[in-house]
């Protein structure tokens, strides 16, 4: 029996989407929301950055997955190393995280909630 091409890769895709995401909330989302929790000013920030991203993917009209999502932060890291930003390496100062943090701490709670719905 023969399967599409599209029936196999779709599965596919959907995994190495929930992948992306997972590693992600463990090297920044599990600490930085956690400190967010907190943090009422980081908290503030996740949010504003949220709404930023759902902006950038059209999430009022069309509903974020796991897809969008993870290709988002792919590209906000991408661009960032490309432009000199230096990953952490330990643990994450979250009273001022740097522009990229923020953003990938935003795509973590927005993947959260995800999870929830």
């Amino acid at each position: 029996m023969r399967v599409p091409f599209n029936r196999v890769a779709a599965p596919t895709a959907v995994e190495s989407a929930r992948s992306t995401l997972a590693a992600l909330t463990v090297s920044v989302g599990t600490a930085g929301l956690a400190a967010a929790a907190v943090r009422p000013g980081l908290l503030a920030l996740v949010d504003q950055h949220a709404a930023a991203v759902r902006d950038s993917l059209d999430g009022d009209r069309r509903p974020l997955t796991a897809a969008t999502l993870a290709g988002y932060a792919e590209g906000v890291r991408a661009a960032a190393l490309e432009h000199g930003w230096t990953p952490p390496h330990g643990p994450v100062d979250w009273s001022a995280p740097e522009w990229p943090l923020a953003r990938l701490l935003a795509v973590c709670a927005l993947a959260r909630s995800l999870d929830r719905s």
